[in-house]
């Protein structure tokens, strides 16, 4: 539930805070003192809606899931949604975009003023219907659940077969393609940094002639050697320093000698055929890694195709036995449906009887396999498609839809934003809606505008908007100052005493 509002700087509103209530929240006010207005800003602190206010702040009770969102949660989350040079919103502080404070406060909050057709959806109608079949004590649950697991399982060997048979005919081609890759890649039968050590050979001898050159004019400073040591020992120097140094150097020119040497049967044109052997499924796989990795995964491709008939034998013979359990499972979901729909449709009259609308009838029909079976329910009102019906009638009928499924319900239900839904209709028109509206407020919190005394009685909290000069106010109201504001909504601004006397027979009634 929203358990604060506050609101800044919006058009004739200056500041002002809200304390709601759980139950039916109930706004009125005089025409022109600001009441869609601040309904239209209490949606903006949720993202269901834009405004210009500076400041507009919801605090509500709503779980946050800290693992899909990145939001943490409180007990009391705050929403909202500051404008300057352009809007910001925020939850806890944490600066989020519009589209995911209003996909999060979706899953808490309906606005009933548009023909939103969400409550008419098929999912949501058998849920009410399945609840309905639970609640008498068919087990209706666990067959979904069975019927569920199966399904899907069924479309997983489904989308399996699809894969096989298309492969299938395809089979041909695709056995002498993994073939010639696998031969392609075989033939050349290349080795882990085989190409760098190639690189290497290539490199030494395009140099081999050049180093042996000058290894061997480099060589004569050994003719020197005894003449060198002669030297040291008449200067009474040691001379072991000289003797290591030309050790060394002899060392490393005999092995500069014989790794060169060691290349003299090396063939450049074969060393240069490989490489670019190499190079070219270098080219075609990103490395030679790749390139084994590719042959291997061909190989197990090849198996799979040599063995896809036993494979495919497999899984006709497993599609058709789950294809069978879901239809025996979907029939029976069926079945239970059927005997359960005159009752539903025999309730959802008699809300609508309430409600002083005309009769709907429900049918249910077949429709494509779907993960809660193949059932469809459709509703008209009066033989009329509901996309044809007016707004008020529409609304009404959702509201009956939402009494039904608030029968069974065992938590809160979220929020629901009504706006003017009682306009245009007769007195008993109007109770039978307020009546509606009180038993739903057990489930949900319910802020309503009206404009008539009939269901402004029912309300369980009753907030006044009206002006002072230019600037719009918001007032909780006593009991008393409750009498005297259903009195003006009845009489006008020339309260009778009679209007007061019915005003307050509202009130005692709807406690």
């Amino acid at each position: 539930m929203i358990e604060r509002f506050y609101l800044k700087d919006y058009l004739s509103f200056r500041e002002i805070e809200l304390n709601p209530t759980a139950g039916l929240v109930v706004f009125t006010g005089p025409s022109g003192s600001g009441k869609s207005i601040l309904m239209k800003s209490i949606l903006s602190s949720l993202g269901a809606e834009s405004c210009e206010a500076s400041l507009c702040e919801s605090s509500v009770t709503w779980e946050i899931n800290s693992a899909d969102t990145g939001i943490e949660n409180d007990d009391i989350n705050i929403f909202k949604h500051i404008k300057k040079d352009k809007s910001r919103y925020f939850i806890n502080n944490q600066s989020v975009s519009k589209k995911a404070i209003s996909g999060l406060s979706s899953n808490y909050l309906r606005h009933l003023s548009l023909k939103d057709f969400s409550d008419f959806e098929n999912e949501n109608l058998i849920s009410i219907l399945d609840t309905r079949i639970q609640n008498k004590s068919k087990d209706i649950y666990n067959i979904k659940d069975e019927y569920k697991k199966l399904f899907i399982e069924h479309r997983e060997v489904r989308v399996e077969l699809n894969q096989i048979e298309e492969e299938e005919r395809k089979i041909v081609e695709l056995k002498e393609f993994a073939t010639f890759e696998i031969n392609k890649i075989q033939e050349i039968d290349p080795k882990v940094s085989e190409d760098e050590e190639l690189l290497e050979i290539k490199k030494e001898l395009s140099r081999k002639e050049k180093v042996l050159e000058t290894i061997s004019l480099a060589n004569s400073i050994f003719d020197n050697e005894h003449s060198v040591n002669s030297a040291l020992d008449s200067l009474d120097a040691d001379s072991s320093f000289f003797d290591d140094t030309m050790n060394e150097l002899r060392a490393l020119f005999d092995s500069a000698e014989a790794k060169f040497n060691a290349l003299e049967d090396v063939d450049i044109e074969e060393v240069l055929n490989r490489i670019e052997e190499l190079s070219g499924l270098k080219r075609r796989y990103g490395s030679i890694e790749e390139a084994l990795a590719y042959k291997e995964q061909k190989i197990i491709e090849l198996a799979k195709y040599e063995n896809i008939e036993i494979t495919k034998d497999e899984l006709v013979k497993r599609e058709a036995a789950l294809s069978s359990e879901v239809k025996k499972l979907s029939n029976l979901l069926t079945a239970l449906r059927e005997e359960e729909l005159k009752s539903f449709n025999d309730d959802l009259n008699r809300y609508l009887e309430e409600l002083y609308l005309r009769n709907a009838k429900v049918t249910m029909q077949d429709s494509e396999m779907c993960d809660y079976g193949k059932d469809e329910i459709l509703v008209k009102l009066n033989n009329t498609e509901l996309q044809k019906v007016s707004t008020g009638e529409f609304n009404r009928l959702r509201l009956a839809i939402l009494a039904m499924k608030s029968e069974f319900m065992s938590q809160n239900g979220g929020v629901l934003m009504l706006d003017e839904i009682d306009a245009n209709l007769s007195g008993e028109e109007s109770m039978s809606v307020a009546k509606v509206l009180r038993q739903l407020s057990k489930h949900f919190q319910i802020f309503v505008i009206s404009h008539q005394p009939q269901l402004t009685s029912m309300g369980e909290q009753h907030f006044l908007v009206h002006k002072s000069g230019d600037e719009s106010m918001v007032k909780e109201l006593s009991f008393d100052d409750r009498v005297d504001e259903i009195a003006r909504i009845i009489s006008g601004d020339s309260v009778s005493n009679e209007a007061k006397s019915f005003a307050k027979e509202l009130l005692e009634a709807s406690r």
